[in-house]
């Protein structure tokens, strides 16, 4: 399995039990520069061999990276300091897990906020954290009026019991933008669910600490870019049924839902 591990930003104290563990168990470290990453290594006497993760051939890396841990091994990734993908290398490797079906998790992180847009898969260039979002509708709406618009990534946190009406209420202000449900981060049912908002699975776990990750807006305006069709086959893609997927290409595009309807069963 692949280990995302969080590494200090100054002061090499500041590394956890876990962290340290999870480098000396590994078969492998990708690392930015192994020179800097040696000093950390001296200090914790981490003996496990060092591959430089190329940050202008992240592709061909990700792939050699892909074969390894479908062999069975156990890798780690770390940038100089701090988390990778945050500004750093890593999310081409993220994406070619998820088309591989392969899972990952972050070790280290002592802001669960951060961790969740990790293990999302989501663009990690930039985020906004919004938190939990108040119980009046008035100062719901307040609330996410500021960050509507945005390109960046949304952080929501997320009350187990407030779980399928606050997805709805995005689903219903936002679309159906590319979502993932993060729980129980670093514990031992950890688990990540990605969705569009709108297609929830019915038999997700209500229970536990999270975070929902929501796209930003230009992200999702790029399904605009498609054929009326093509939009529609993509919600399909996503795991909606075809009721589900008419209606939300309809609402993105401002058009009835009729209208989708004749041109999806034209074909």
């Amino acid at each position: 399995m692949l280990s995302i591990v969080v590494t200090p930003i100054g002061n090499l104290g500041d590394i956890t039990y876990r962290a340290v563990e999870t480098l000396r168990n590994a078969d492998a470290v990708y690392c930015e520069d192994t020179r800097h990453t040696a000093v950390l290594f001296a200090r914790y006497d981490i003996r496990t061999p060092m591959r430089v993760y190329e940050k202008f051939g992240e592709a061909r890396t990700a792939e050699k990276i892909v074969g390894e841990l479908k062999e069975g091994k156990d890798i780690a990734l770390v940038s100089d300091a701090g988390t990778p993908l945050v500004s750093d290398p890593g999310a081409v490797l993220v994406k070619a897990l998820m088309r591989e079906g392969l899972g990952y998790t972050v070790v280290g992180s002592g802001c669960a906020a951060v961790s969740a847009l990790v293990l999302s898969g989501l663009d990690s260039t930039a985020f906004c954290f919004v938190g939990f979002l108040p119980e009046k509708k008035a100062d719901r709406r307040r609330r996410l009026d500021k960050f509507r618009s945005l390109e960046a990534t949304l952080i929501f946190y997320v009350a187990p019991h407030d779980l399928k009406e606050t997805e709805a209420y995005l689903f219903a202000e936002l679309g159906a933008r590319e979502a993932a449900l993060v729980r129980e981060i670093s514990k031992l049912h950890e688990e990540v669910i990605r969705f569009r908002l709108g297609a929830l699975p019915e038999d997700v776990t209500v229970k536990g600490e999270m975070a929902l990750v929501v796209e930003g807006a230009k992200a999702a305006e790029d399904m605009l870019a498609l054929t009326p069709e093509e939009h529609y086959a993509k919600y399909i893609e996503s795991g909606m049924d075809e009721k589900e997927a008419m209606k939300a290409t309809a609402r993105d595009r401002g058009v009835s839902k009729s209208e989708i309807y004749a041109l999806i069963k034209k074909k």
